[in-house]
């Protein structure tokens, strides 16, 4: 059964007059979470959409480019950004029921900012009313604001992020300790990784700029080490 599949069935299995929100609460176990993650990239990025006040052609081509969506389960994606962007419910009931949800996998709820990320600087900007709602959302998901700087350095042009906190290292770090958390990062972020924690198979891509800047930020503190 693909993900799209157990998508449409999560939706029709909604009694008459329950909002989206409803959604979340059926999908609390694989492989359901996986399908929990897909929801939750579209709703918020519909929630997201509706604070910014448009929906560009190049965010859905993001968006796209993370879930491969077939033609014929088109209409479910449709469904499901269209019930998010109808339903009374705010962005920030949203974000707390998806961290209920996950509870404490932070990776997962920073894999989840990161695809909203990529599809909000997908048009080649990035608004401040763009910048208030990914930053509300990171701080229900409970991510430090280190995180999100180092999350938003990924995409936003002119954003920085210090390569320690990038590696999750201290600046008194030994060139062995960089080198060891680098690895370990890169591990971390492998596609079976990420497959593993809950993240579709489709999502995978997520990934890419991530290595990118781990790969960067360890250059940058091993020539300085060297």
């Amino acid at each position: 059964m693909s993900i799209w599949t157990r998508i449409t069935a999560a939706l029709s299995a909604l009694a008459k007059g329950e909002g989206l929100s409803a959604v979340f609460e059926k999908l609390r176990s694989p492989p359901e979470k996986s399908v929990g993650f897909t929801i939750a990239v579209i709703a918020l990025s519909a929630k997201m959409a509706k604070a910014d006040g448009s929906v560009t052609r190049a965010e859905v081509l993001a968006f796209r480019e993370v879930f491969y969506i077939p033609t014929s389960e088109e209409s479910s994606a449709a469904k499901v950004f269209n019930l998010a962007r109808q339903d009374v419910a705010g962005f920030e009931t949203y974000a707390r029921q998806i961290k209920s949800m996950f509870g404490a996998r932070m990776d997962i709820l920073e894999d989840l900012l990161e695809g909203l990320f990529h599809i909000a600087t997908a048009d080649g900007s990035y608004h401040a009313q763009e910048d208030a709602f990914l930053s509300r959302v990171s701080d229900i998901f409970g991510l430090s604001a280190r995180g999100f700087c180092v999350i938003k350095a990924r995409y936003v042009k002119g954003a920085t992020a210090d390569p320690f906190d990038v590696l999750g290292v201290s600046p008194g770090a030994s060139f062995e300790e960089i080198r060891l958390a680098w690895r370990a990062l890169v591990k971390k972020n492998h596609p079976d990784q990420l497959v593993a924690r809950g993240v579709p198979r489709e999502a995978v891509k997520l990934a890419e700029a991530r290595l990118v800047a781990i790969n960067k930020a360890w250059e940058e503190l091993a020539k300085v080490q060297a």
